[in-house]
């Protein structure tokens, strides 16, 4: 197993990181899907007990990937948010990451969660629902439509592997799409639908572990 993991997607370098995000070196940018923020501050809003610091804890993850990668960008391909913009909570956290990491650029595809984002005001460049870009089509979620290798998230998908207890995010490889997994570490997921010549890479504690 390995923290990081080289490979060529649709002619193109690029190298799984086992933080659950995707490494582009030609534009150095990192790549991410399915941050969900806020989306333990809803839960507590209804009365579900959830720990504190999910937020600053995944945001944290980001600058470490950037740092280590030195990319320049990070664009994460939808649900950036899990709803609405009103809990404070997530929001200061938010606010002092721009302000420690100004110079990492942050874009946002819009996913079915990001009704708010346009009015945010969170300091990112709004990317549209899809976006073509070198060999990849990027969008939230698979697009069998797209004329090129599609890079997405939406779909979670996790494992359960043999002696080792729970469910692990995954990348899901497929010929012509690439599915990140969520990036968020309060998401839930389900077991990916593979046909015959899928890949799978696990993501564990650090490593990844290529399954298929």
């Amino acid at each position: 197993m390995a923290e990081a993991m080289d490979l060529v997607i649709a002619g193109e370098p690029m190298r799984l990181l086992a933080d659950r995000a995707l490494y582009w070196p030609a534009r150095n940018r990192l790549l991410l899907a399915d941050l969900h923020l806020g989306k333990a501050d809803i839960f507590r809003r209804f009365g579900i007990a959830l720990p504190s610091g999910g937020t600053r804890l995944d945001l944290a993850r980001i600058a470490t990937l950037a740092r280590v990668t030195g990319a320049e960008t990070a664009w994460v391909l939808g649900d950036f948010l899990h709803g609405g913009i009103e809990s404070p909570q997530w929001r200061a956290g938010w606010d002092a990451f721009r302000a420690e990491h100004s110079q990492l650029r942050i874009g946002v595809l819009a996913g079915n969660h990001d009704r708010a984002l346009v009015r945010a005001g969170l300091d990112i460049d709004l990317l549209g629902d899809a976006l073509d870009d070198g060999p990849f089509a990027l969008r939230h979620a698979p697009d069998p439509r797209a004329s090129a290798h599609v890079l997405c998230g939406h779909l979670h998908p996790t494992l359960r592997i043999e002696g080792f207890p729970g469910r692990w995010p995954a990348f899901w490889l497929q010929a012509r799409t690439c599915v990140l997994p969520a990036f968020s570490a309060f998401t839930g997921g389900r077991n990916p639908e593979t046909h015959p010549g899928d890949g799978l890479v696990a993501c564990m504690h650090g490593d990844l572990l290529r399954l298929a």
